[in-house]
């Protein structure tokens, strides 16, 4: 599942995000959703996100079960 739509993303969500640094290479970073920072319901880059280790990205894939 893509990251575009906010209503897929939950707090404590799996998830794969493309860090600002690694837009260009596409290398992406696992973890849990800790905040949503996207307050729009749609982005097509990915709804921006922070990890619960701190770092902030867009949403590339969410991980499910």
């Amino acid at each position: 599942m893509t990251g575009q739509q906010r209503a897929d993303i939950s707090i404590g969500s799996e998830v794969n995000i493309v860090l600002k640094k690694d837009q260009r290479s596409g290398l992406l970073t696992h973890g849990f959703v800790k905040d949503i920072l996207t307050k729009s319901a749609f982005h097509s880059h990915g709804i921006k996100v922070r990890l619960e280790d701190g770092q902030v990205g867009r949403v590339k894939e969410i991980i499910t079960e």
